[in-house]
């Protein structure tokens, strides 16, 4: 049996479209705000309005069918979070799974949420959680390589395909 080297080198993957997301100046204070206030959900890609928290789809996906779910009031921690809010968030994010799953048929997900802006928060005052569908073999050469990350849908496309089964979570 080989010993395990310890001084391998750490591999990096880099996301460098990503750059002009997390540098550029906001034109918003809190985005997910302006998004409730448009009254146009499909424009806004809110997928559900439920009592204290919502389901909108990521306008910078990281696969198809991104999703964020969002508490109406704006707090910057999960600790800062009621437990009816924790409760809804909870459920928004176990019915979503089960939409994903039955309309794109995803394989898995990675669910979570970036707390703070050292951790990689986009929108450090306001939580969201994320909810990522995923596939086997979904990882490819492209963003890598080619600087360019696929997205196999619109997200329009996307958002008509969800939303009516978003309409009968109750």
């Amino acid at each position: 049996m080989k010993p395990q080297d310890n001084n391998k080198k750490v591999k990096h993957l880099f996301s460098p479209w990503r750059m002009e997301y997390v540098s550029s100046p906001s034109a918003s204070d809190n985005i997910f705000l302006d998004a409730l206030k448009a009254n146009n959900d499909r424009e806004s890609l809110i997928l559900y309005r439920g009592v204290l928290c919502f389901v909108i789809m990521n306008l910078y996906p990281y696969n198809n069918g991104h999703l964020l779910i969002v508490p109406y009031r704006k707090v910057g921690s999960m600790i800062d979070l009621n437990e009816d809010e924790l409760k809804e968030i909870m459920y928004l994010s176990r019915e979503s799974m089960k939409i994903i799953n039955e309309k794109l048929n995803s394989d898995g997900f990675n669910f979570g949420l970036n707390t703070g802006k050292c951790s990689g928060a986009g929108i450090k005052d306001h939580i969201h959680f994320h909810i990522v569908p995923r596939w086997n073999g979904d990882n490819n050469f492209m963003p890598v390589l080619g600087n360019t990350k696929v997205i196999v849908q619109g997200l329009q496309d996307t958002y008509d395909e969800l939303h009516p089964l978003f309409q009968k979570i109750s």
